[in-house]
């Protein structure tokens, strides 16, 4: 990888912890400031921070570190489950157990009702029995909407914010979801042409845009892919299309 990339890469990992309130430590930003400089190489960032933990409070520079081990290693494109199984796996493997393994009860953590208020049902998630049907049915409809190539800004962005809202009622983990799917995400929009800036997003709004989409509301994440989603290519696309046109024009 190059420096610039490295830098992006080390942007978007710590931001992904920041979401979920994880604080990396100063010993661990210290040795990415080598590692997007070169001095340090993947294998050796992930042997100096290790990757133990009980906690996932307590491990956060051990999920930072993976995250850049993704980058550097990425997992296999599909846009189905494997694929947020392979991500799943590399963030949090060695980190906690069940690493990259489908959850195996029905939950209502973390759910929020329209109100704000946490979901009384043990279902707030899709039913564990039926996760891989239910994935097999999100990777199928994403497959017939092209892995959202060839979208306009507006059209892309509405779709990435439908099939968001979908993942995120998958749930398919016992934890990491959010982490897992802002990285599909951001992956599912650069092969589109697009990239995500998350560095930009406040949590709050974050979790605002969640709430809302237990509810059945997407528009909270519309508003918030719309804010952050830029051109892969914006040279291309400013010289060909114009900021409202995709990569296809």
């Amino acid at each position: 990888m190059l420096p610039a990339e490295r830098m992006s890469a080390v942007a978007f990992s710590a931001r992904n912890c920041a979401l979920e309130s994880m604080t990396i430590g100063p010993r661990t930003m210290s040795s990415a400031r080598d590692y997007v400089r070169g001095r340090l190489g993947i294998d050796g960032f992930v042997e100096r921070c290790g990757a133990g933990g009980d906690d996932l409070a307590d491990c956060a520079d051990a999920v930072f570190v993976r995250g850049l081990l993704l980058a550097e290693h990425p997992a296999p494109f599909s846009g189905d489950l494997a694929e947020l199984r392979a991500i799943h796996r590399t963030l949090f493997g060695g980190v906690l157990a069940g690493a990259g393994e489908l959850r195996s009860h029905d939950t209502a953590s973390g759910a929020y009702d329209a109100s704000g208020s946490i979901a009384a049902s043990p279902q707030a998630f899709f039913p564990c029995a039926l996760l891989e049907t239910g994935a097999a049915n999100i990777a199928s409809e994403l497959a017939e909407a092209r892995n959202l190539h060839s979208l306009d800004r507006g059209a892309f962005v509405s779709q990435l914010a439908h099939f968001y809202d979908e993942l995120g009622y998958l749930h398919p983990f016992a934890f990491g979801n959010a982490m897992v799917l802002r990285v599909f995400a951001s992956r599912l929009a650069h092969s589109a042409g697009w990239d995500l800036d998350w560095g930009t997003v406040d949590a709050e709004d974050y979790r605002r845009a969640k709430r809302l989409a237990y509810g059945g509301d997407a528009s909270g994440f519309e508003r918030l892919f719309a804010s952050i989603v830029r051109p892969a290519n914006p040279t291309r696309v400013f010289l060909i299309a114009g900021w409202d046109q995709g990569p296809a024009h």
